[in-house]
């Protein structure tokens, strides 16, 4: 009987924890802001009706409460992209993943926005490393988040339609900021901004085994969704030919044909980014390059299509034979060639989300500008999925996600003073944190193991 009150202990500390009301004015005075897109020494932040209202080197308005971050670093929230957070609790526990979906009926449909949980473990630990935001993505087979099976994931099964499916599911934006004091448990920003679609090795198994097999059936797939979108009168009264997917398939498909919608594509092998890029001409979709371990090996061409990339820059070892040019440098040489590109977590980025700051850390130490690698966590993702300006840097008029750090964000022994996400600030504890002050005492050991 313990196991169920430690987790309510834990969950009742965790809403004690949570937010407070935000302040009607907030200034940050004296630290080094780091914008997004620039440097402010000794600046002063302002925030206000969670925007930031000013930055720059100003005085602090009269009536504000003042937080005096001198000799400390002002940051903008990091986005953590290509995450888990909020949509799985345990990978190996089924029932806590809401990532993985094995419906035949149902792939390119699923939304992953409908599983989401405000209250999982993982989004405190997350705020403690200055993430603020996320990008949720379904996971598939080429998924970065560990060894995931074809049968456990969107569109696999037998029999019915397309069996398996090419697609994951759509990602969704969530912010690391519940209100659960005052009852705004609502941590969607924006569902569906992306579909994902695994490609290289991984989606070559798909498809039946080989690379050739996964373009045909895609272009295939495209063809039946143009179609349908051009006679749905017709598919209605049964008057159009079968086809391979779904109707919740084939609507939630119309957006990235008519490239309305970007595909976020898991690609690693140089050869790979080609031909997908390749596609993209072909079909008119948009684009968005998911680990491109090779992607310096074909940097200008990523550059000259004007496709952003999503990567982890530790990922340095030829792992398989996707990966055999994979190299520390990858980062720098995307970022020089002109590739927008965003910096993941380790292991997709849910319970090592935190580690985003390091990899970046990682990235300039190999040739990454400073400036660079901070756009990278920032300014760049929300750039990415259609939201610049909205979050991801310190500028008037933007989310007032901001995280005051003790020292360099990029170094690993800096920690956050500070974390506002819309202008709220956010407990600076975890579940693990409180499991620590728990078990520190020595007397009285707590309640439930006093008999």
């Amino acid at each position: 009987m313990r196991l169920p009150h430690i987790l309510a202990a834990a969950v009742a500390a965790l809403s004690v924890a949570a937010p407070a009301v935000a302040q009607d004015t907030v200034a940050i005075t004296g630290g080094r802001v780091l914008t997004g897109t620039s440097v402010i020494e000794r600046g002063t932040v302002v925030i206000r009706d969670g925007k930031i209202v000013s930055v720059g080197t100003g005085a602090a308005p009269a009536g504000a409460r003042v937080i005096d971050a001198t000799g400390k670093t002002v940051a903008p929230g990091f986005v953590a992209v290509d995450s888990g957070l909020a949509g799985t609790e345990v990978g190996s526990v089924g029932g806590t993943n809401e990532l993985r979906n094995a419906s035949n009926t149902l792939s390119a449909a699923f939304d992953i926005s409908y599983g989401l949980d405000p209250w999982s473990f993982t989004l405190p630990v997350a705020r403690l490393g200055g993430i603020t935001r996320a990008v949720v993505v379904p996971q598939h087979p080429g998924s970065s988040g560990g060894h995931v099976h074809e049968d456990e994931t969107a569109g696999a099964g037998d029999g019915g339609y397309q069996t398996p499916g090419l697609f994951a599911g759509q990602a969704a934006v969530i912010d690391l900021g519940p209100d659960l004091i005052n009852g705004d448990a609502n941590i969607l920003v924006k569902p569906r901004v992306a579909m994902v679609a695994p490609f290289g090795e991984a989606g070559a198994d798909i498809a039946g085994g080989a690379r050739g097999a996964q373009f045909v059936l895609f272009k295939e797939t495209m063809a039946e969704v143009r179609l349908y979108a051009r006679n749905k009168s017709a598919y209605e009264r049964a008057g159009l030919r079968d086809l391979s997917l779904s109707r919740a398939d084939l609507e939630a498909l119309i957006p990235v044909a008519d490239g309305s919608m970007p595909l976020i594509v898991t690609v690693h092998r140089a050869s790979d980014i080609q031909q997908v890029l390749r596609l993209a001409r072909e079909e008119g979709i948009r684009l968005i390059l998911d680990g491109a371990e090779e992607g310096w090996l074909v940097a200008g061409e990523i550059a000259a299509a004007g496709v952003p990339v999503l990567l982890n820059p530790i990922s340095n070892l030829p792992s398989d034979f996707e990966m055999r040019a994979a190299r520390m440098e990858n980062a720098a040489a995307l970022n020089a060639a002109g590739v927008v590109i965003a910096i993941k977590g380790n292991e997709g980025s849910t319970h090592r989300a935190r580690e985003a700051r390091y990899n970046a850390g990682n990235a300039v130490s190999h040739g990454l500008p400073y400036g660079a690698a901070i756009a990278a966590l920032t300014v760049n993702p929300a750039k990415i999925f259609g939201m610049g300006g909205q979050f991801g840097q310190i500028a008037p008029g933007a989310a007032a996600d901001v995280v005051v750090w003790s020292g360099d964000p990029l170094e690993p022994l800096s920690q956050p003073s500070a974390v506002f996400i819309d202008g709220v600030e956010q407990p600076l504890t975890s579940r693990a944190l409180l499991l620590r002050d728990r078990y520190r005492q020595q007397t009285p050991m707590p309640p439930a193991y006093r008999n």
